[in-house]
């Protein structure tokens, strides 16, 4: 017998011989219950989303012709908008598609997906401004979106391009008009012109254009020198529910406070949002210097700002999920080494105390994810929900809580509309 043949009856004997893997049969992973919430149903004030509600119960009625807004502002789990994609699925399913809602006027950071719409830019370039630290002062020109700066390359263009059934008819434009104000071109299947941005005086404008049809695909270019944009906005033109997230990673609080006032007012004032979602904390969390008195007073000072500059908005503080640092001995985490940083308690504490004093609704994070050191057990799944740094969700995290939160608020809000629900 050959060399190569004995080898050949030598590998067949082992195959024959070696142990055949038992069929394991597909089990799909049991999606976490929500925490227990010491608020009703994990919403506490929810009395105070009257206003959000009776929008809603319009929507829902047929009575109300423009889409109920919904704003959320925060740090990178808003800046994801996987939890506010869920939270904008579910609700949009319940009450309508009013559309997307606002945009940064670019790609704010490498690996950026937004959902309902793809975005892309060619030789257009958005900087975001930097994040504040302790001593910031107002950035002059920065709104909500936090855009610093918009650089137009030799041919520069932003495409948009909303998925099916998110088309917009109504495409928004918010920037810095004056006396030499440029213009931007946008571009559908359907049709062309153009939004000038020239006024008396300078300073913050948005222009609203009704296109033709809804429009599977918006190119949107300079003319001439362009427009400082500070924004984008997409609406489908009827009512509906639109969730817009505008969060920036790594941020504070700190980096609300300093936007510019008259950008702010004027976006909020164009945007009319029926509820303002704060989503800060974590962050503020992992500072160990954190001032519990100074961030009391900056949470109450923005938490004003918003109801003086969006008196129709109801108010919500999304309180500060539970997260876990590395290299801690002795902790709670399955390991022993990690454990929820000591300011984010803190954190939590004030925000839901400031809620509570200043009549605004606070949704408990926290509580819902499952508790102290709930970020270690979801993280340890057999299909992670929190990724490896049990800060962030995973997308099938990200999902989950999103769903919890929607969820939460449509429970509150079946239970007002009832005659049920709570103003405590």
């Amino acid at each position: 017998m050959r060399a190569g043949s004995a080898l050949s009856v030598a590998v067949l004997a082992l195959a024959l011989a070696a142990p055949v893997a038992a069929q394991s049969p597909y089990a799909p992973q049991a999606t976490p219950a929500a925490g227990i919430s010491t608020c009703p149903g994990g919403v506490c004030q929810a009395g105070a989303l009257e206003g959000f509600f009776e929008a809603l119960a319009a929507t829902e009625a047929g009575q109300r012709e423009r889409p109920v807004h919904i704003l959320q502002i925060g740090d990178s789990h808003t800046a994801g908008d996987r939890i506010t994609g869920a939270l904008r699925a579910r609700l949009q399913g319940r009450f309508g598609n009013g559309g997307r809602g606002v945009l940064p006027p670019g790609i704010p950071y490498d690996g950026y997906g937004p959902l309902q719409v793809q975005v892309e830019a060619r030789d257009w370039t958005m900087t975001q401004e930097p994040l504040v630290a302790a001593g910031g002062y107002s950035r002059v020109g920065v709104g909500l979106a936090g855009v610093q700066a918009i650089r137009f390359g030799v041919d520069p263009s932003l495409v948009l391009t909303p998925e099916p059934g998110s088309q917009p008819q109504v495409l928004g434009l918010c920037g810095r008009a004056g006396p030499g104000g440029g213009a931007i071109r946008y571009r559908t299947p359907d049709g062309e012109g153009e939004a000038g941005f020239v006024a008396p005086g300078p300073g913050p404008v948005c222009r609203e254009i009704d296109l033709p049809t809804a429009a599977g695909r918006i190119d949107l270019s300079p003319v001439g020198t362009g427009v400082p944009l500070y924004d984008l906005w997409l609406a489908t033109g009827g009512p509906g529910v639109i969730v817009s997230n505008l969060g920036v990673v790594g941020a504070t609080l700190r980096d609300l406070a300093v936007r510019d006032e008259a950008v702010t007012a004027t976006e909020l004032a164009y945007w009319r949002p029926q509820l303002i979602v704060l989503a800060f904390g974590t962050n503020e969390g992992f500072d160990d210097a954190l001032d519990r008195s100074a961030y009391e007073a900056l949470l109450r000072g923005q938490v004003a700002r918003m109801q003086r500059l969006a008196p129709a908005a109801s108010l919500l503080l999304a309180g500060a999920p539970d997260a876990l640092r590395s290299g801690a001995g002795g902790g709670c985490s399955a390991d022993g080494l990690r454990r929820p940083p000591p300011s984010l308690a803190v954190v939590r504490d004030v925000q839901r105390r400031v809620a509570a004093d200043m009549g605004v609704a606070f949704w408990d994070w926290h509580g819902r994810m499952g508790g102290d050191c709930s970020a270690d057990g979801l993280a340890l799944m057999s299909a992670p929900y929190m990724r490896a740094d049990r800060v962030h969700f995973t997308s099938v995290g990200a999902d989950w809580i999103g769903g919890v939160f929607a969820a939460d608020l449509t429970a509150a809000f079946d239970d007002w509309k009832s005659g049920t629900g709570r103003a405590d």
